[in-house]
């Protein structure tokens, strides 16, 4: 080991407060604002959104560090949830306590707005948001890192979306799953936006359930192992789309889909266009494998998956960035540092830092100086 070094989380969210939206929407969208409901005992409050049928309960929003029996979708009051969640000082505490020293913070009751069908009421709450978790984040920008978020009803408005997200302070974009225009993300129309990303250099980010997807076969469970997929589609299609061909500095990140899968992924990929590319790949040409595109021009983030850490040797290490989802109910919070001293054992030196600390602090121009050091570095504990 050189020293100790700061470990940060590349994915982490907000409880959206119940004046997020209320309070920073434009008015014309007030009356329809998302905002929090007192939905009864039994299911307890929830997160109301105008136009979607389904609410956001606030059981597995912020369910981080609750044994695995205890954990449950609905009956949870807001009062009981992280302060944290919604109070910047309160955050620090718990990055304190989790041995974390700051955070790529991304939405919660955002991410399933990104599946909403309106486009411009998408728009209305995202600008909303955006302005809330800047003041959020306005507390300690070196610790906590916001992300904004971005409707995308044309490429046009989409780089005046950019600009104003870096205006903000932010230092990222949470793009939806599905853009609301008349194209998909492969399409040459949205070329502007990629080369305005690129000169901003504002990561663009597609998170885990920011897709509308079909009906899952199976239980229950079996959705929540699908829900990568939708992640990993949208890989495909910048790939394949020859989107990376045609802007190689271009810089998505996949979050929360895990990682292990990723070596397969990439094999796949090669395996299909070698085999398959003459009849299935109209002119859209790629000059190198798609795998060289996916090690290049994709970070990928994950928690507790061992088969990354594992396999990290089999994949563009440089490319991976360890999360703890605080505060949801997937999170590793309070108990990161152990995990990551078990599960980065077998890594050197060099990959530990990498994937803790280095790969998200370049991504995101962190000041890794400004930042703290937790205690018993991870690195010198998992020797």
């Amino acid at each position: 080991m050189t020293g100790a070094y700061p470990v940060i989380s590349s994915d982490s969210h907000v409880t959206e407060a119940p004046n997020t939206y209320v309070d920073f929407i434009d008015p014309a969208f007030r009356e329809r604002a998302p905002k929090l409901v007192d939905a009864g005992e039994g299911i307890g409050d929830i997160f109301v959104i105008d136009g979607m049928k389904t609410p956001v309960p606030m059981g597995l929003v912020a369910a981080a560090g609750k044994p695995a029996e205890e954990i449950r979708l609905t009956g949870v009051r807001f009062e009981g949830l992280h302060r944290s969640g919604w109070d910047p000082h309160a955050r620090l505490a718990d990055q304190d306590r989790d041995g974390v020293s700051a955070e790529v913070i991304y939405p919660t009751v955002g991410m399933q707005l990104c599946n909403h069908r309106d486009g411009d009421y998408k728009k209305a709450c995202f600008d909303a948001y955006n302005r809330w978790i800047a003041s959020y984040c306005a507390t300690n920008p070196e610790r906590l890192i916001g992300a904004g978020q971005t409707a995308l009803r044309s490429p046009e408005e989409g780089i005046a979306d950019l600009h104003a997200i870096k205006d903000l302070g932010l230092r990222g974009v949470m793009m939806p799953g599905t853009p609301a225009f008349e194209h998909d993300y492969d399409a040459k129309e949205w070329d502007p936006f990629w080369e305005a990303a690129i000169d901003l250099r504002l990561p663009l980010s597609f998170h885990i359930l920011t897709t509308r997807t079909g009906q899952v076969r199976g239980p229950r469970l079996n959705g929540f192992l699908s829900i990568v997929r939708g992640c990993q589609d949208i890989m495909g299609t910048l790939v394949f789309g020859a989107v990376f061909e045609r802007h190689p500095n271009l810089r998505v990140v996949c979050v929360e889909a895990d990682a292990g899968w990723v070596p397969h992924f990439m094999y796949r990929m090669d395996h299909a266009f070698k085999r398959h590319r003459h009849w299935m790949q109209p002119d859209q040409e790629l000059t190198r494998l798609p795998s060289e595109y996916f090690a290049e021009c994709i970070y990928v983030t994950f928690q507790d998956d061992w088969t990354a850490f594992r396999h990290a040797g089999d994949m563009n290490w440089r490319r991976l960035m360890w999360a703890n989802d605080f505060p949801h109910s997937d999170s590793t919070w309070p108990w990161s540092r152990e995990l990551l001293a078990k599960h980065t054992a077998a890594l050197s030196d060099e990959q530990r830092e990498a994937i803790l600390c280095t790969n998200v602090a370049e991504l995101y121009g962190i000041d890794v100086s400004a930042l703290p050091v937790a205690a018993g570095d991870v690195g010198a504990g998992a020797g």
